[in-house]
């Protein structure tokens, strides 16, 4: 790594960008049912704005991968930065439902070009550990989602109608975290992604790209994302109407993962990455069955154990496809991130529908435990695929780390 790169500066700055992402996560996570209340919302609007956040990140990404080594990954973070700005700007003078989902898209954008940056940049700084930085760069992602709740908590997540004081303020913190990570990206050098680094052609980058492998993983990273990200963003509506705490048990599922993620360098040595997606997968299905099935103190127990289950699976499957087909570079990393937060935003749209319907014929809380049950349903897939995957690994020899093939002292990009 050239001197002139500051390594660890660039990790905290992409941990900051990480935040924000994270915060609009867990303050709109927040401020769902007040929005519904005040605008007088459907399930179904509240489930397209929610949505807008996951389809808006799969474009960013994706077209991101695709650049970042043309353009580089420091000028990629700096639209994130606008993209955000804008993004939290509008959100804070929106009026109802269309400037909300305007401002979600901008916002979706802001991080999925956020990811489309980092997570190479983690793996080109970090080659020769990138699972276990990549799961301390994640663990961020959680980490916002229970600053940012405790904060909703704190400011009050109802306010009377029409007082638009309270939530608009919440959403303003954002700007402090995207101030701060704007400021750094500009003024650090950064390198070349490893694929440039490593001198693999863009024509074996895309030819790793259908290698069956990478295809299954793509197809695995669908449930996985769903699993943990959909259940998340919604676990305030679906259970809002079975305990007065389901804000508190997103923050303990969520502080639960930053713990797990702190700690993964063990974990992920010992178990080996597909050993943890195994365990992960039986962990998720029994913390839904509890969520889906219970009431009262026991709910905390299915937060607990959901939030040990879906901890590693988001940053383990870029790490998996980072040490295991690491000619796929960037653009691999990107298409896994994109392909999980499009299946979130199709499932989101499906299950607020499907929540109205179920809310017609039944109480609302049985409808939100119905909702979680059929999500249970793939988790429980996810355990059989990752047994084939696990025998599967251990009959293949370990994958060799990309070798650097241009100086390292010229290699980076600048803005």
């Amino acid at each position: 790594m050239p001197a002139s790169i500051n390594r660890n500066q660039l990790f905290v700055a992409s941990c900051t960008s990480l935040l924000v992402t994270s915060l609009s996560f867990g303050i709109r996570a927040g401020l769902l049912s007040t929005w519904k209340d005040q605008y007088g919302l459907t399930q179904e609007q509240v489930g397209i704005i929610t949505s807008t956040a996951f389809w808006g990140f799969p474009v960013a990404i994706v077209v991101g991968g695709l650049i970042v080594d043309i353009i580089g990954m420091k000028k990629l973070l700096v639209g994130a930065f606008v993209l955000h700005l804008l993004g939290i700007i509008l959100t804070i003078t929106a009026s109802g439902f269309w400037p909300l989902f305007i401002s979600t898209l901008l916002i979706g954008m802001g991080n999925g070009t956020v990811e489309a940056a980092c997570n190479p940049l983690v793996a080109s700084l970090f080659t020769d550990n990138k699972t276990t930085k990549l799961n301390h760069f994640h663990l961020w992602f959680p980490g916002g989602i229970v600053i940012g709740s405790l904060i909703v908590k704190f400011f009050g997540q109802v306010t009377p109608a029409g007082d638009l004081t309270n939530w608009t303020w919440l959403v303003a913190v954002m700007l402090l975290p995207t101030l701060i990570y704007g400021y750094l990206f500009l003024r650090l050098k950064f390198p070349v992604t490893e694929r440039v680094s490593s001198g693999v052609s863009s024509v074996q980058m895309y030819k790793s790209l259908l290698k069956p492998l990478f295809l299954v993983m793509i197809v695995l990273m669908l449930g996985t994302a769903i699993t943990e990200l959909f259940t998340g963003q919604w676990i305030d509506v679906l259970l809002k109407n079975v305990t007065d705490n389901a804000l508190l048990l997103l923050t303990i599922e969520t502080g639960i993962m930053v713990i797990g993620r702190a700690f993964a360098g063990p974990i992920v040595h010992r178990l080996s990455p597909t050993g943890v997606l195994l365990t992960s997968a039986i962990l998720a299905s029994a913390g839904l069955y509890l969520l889906g099935h219970t009431s009262g103190n026991a709910l905390f127990a299915g937060a607990i154990i959901f939030g040990m289950g879906v901890c590693y699976f988001w940053p383990t499957m870029l790490g998996f496809v980072s040490e295991n087909l690491p000619q796929t570079g960037a653009v691999g990393l990107n298409f896994m991130g994109g392909a999980g937060m499009f299946a979130v935003s199709i499932y989101l749209i499906f299950m607020g529908g499907y929540y109205d319907k179920l809310s017609a014929g039944k109480s609302p809380a049985a409808a939100g435990q119905d909702i979680i049950n059929v999500t249970l349903m793939i988790p429980l897939v996810l355990i059989v695929a990752f047994v084939v995957l696990f025998f599967y690994m251990r009959s293949k020899p370990k994958p060799q780390m990309l070798q650097t093939a241009q100086p390292l002292a010229t290699a980076y990009d600048d803005l």
